[in-house]
């Protein structure tokens, strides 16, 4: 345990804040819970703010069964992406609380604790896609964060192709903490967000698109090439990753909103 944890609880202890039990508790609680084929990180939640979210595809149901058990049991909330249906119908039996979004493909469990400094200052997520092939990816980052705590908005099919439709929106967006762009073809979709917005955007490339589109390829080196100052681009079809990004960048602005400097 870091140095920075026990002097907080320290601090706690002295005020009355928490008892001895719990103080002793905590310092002897377990980082690592062994759970046969998963070594389940129980830290990441104080060291990165969010607990392990379980990449599902691959994986069997009695090892999501495992981890989401312990994470649920020590309070946290806990998330797989990469779900599929059959999975999701076998996993609701055990989590009946949970939400499965089918086009997404997460399965989402709130945290049974609370932190009350936290509500209502999660930040604020648009998610934007190019068309509605794209919304798979989409909806993965919007779950995303939306379990993070973020509020999010998703705006759909507004691609360059008619950018009018993306300008009709505008005033939605603006409000943005942090915007996620979920394009394919040729990738153009973040750099125009990006010269309209004063937040930052996480350009999601998507494998949607023609042979010379390269699977992705092709969105993937536009984005990275964008002239908007703005824009930082993860990889292709990793709507997880552009959502986790959004939500803490919300976040952190949102908590910043709300503290006098």
């Amino acid at each position: 345990m870091d140095t920075s944890l026990i002097a907080r609880l320290a601090e706690q202890l002295a005020a009355g804040q928490i008892s001895l039990d719990h103080f002793l508790h905590e310092l002897a609680r377990p980082k690592t819970a062994d759970l046969g084929d998963v070594q389940l990180d129980l830290d990441r939640s104080r060291r990165c703010g969010f607990p392990e979210v379980v990449f599902g595809q691959g994986k069997s149901v009695e090892t999501i069964e495992r981890v989401f058990g312990r994470l649920l049991a020590d309070g946290f909330g806990a998330l797989a992406t990469r779900i599929g249906v059959e999975q999701a119908s076998q996993l609701s039996d055990r989590f009946p609380t949970a939400h499965y979004n089918a086009v997404a493909g997460t399965f989402a469990v709130a945290a049974t604790k609370k932190n009350p400094a936290e509500e209502n200052n999660c930040g604020r997520v648009v998610v934007i896609t190019a068309g509605t092939t794209d919304l798979a990816v989409a909806e993965e980052a919007a779950e995303t964060a939306r379990w993070m705590g973020a509020a999010v908005q998703v705006i759909v099919d507004v691609g360059v192709a008619g950018p009018h439709r993306l300008l009709a929106h505008l005033d939605e967006i603006q409000q943005a903490d942090a915007a996620v762009v979920v394009a394919g073809m040729e990738g153009a979709l973040p750099s125009m967000v990006g010269g309209y917005v004063a937040c930052p955007v996480i350009a999601v490339p998507t494998s949607v698109g023609y042979g010379a589109s390269l699977g992705g390829f092709a969105a993937l080196l536009g984005m990275l090439n964008s002239c908007a100052a703005n824009v930082a681009v993860v990889n292709i079809d990793a709507g997880f990753k552009g959502g986790y990004l959004a939500a803490m960048i919300a976040k952190r602005v949102s908590s910043c909103r709300t503290k006098p400097i």
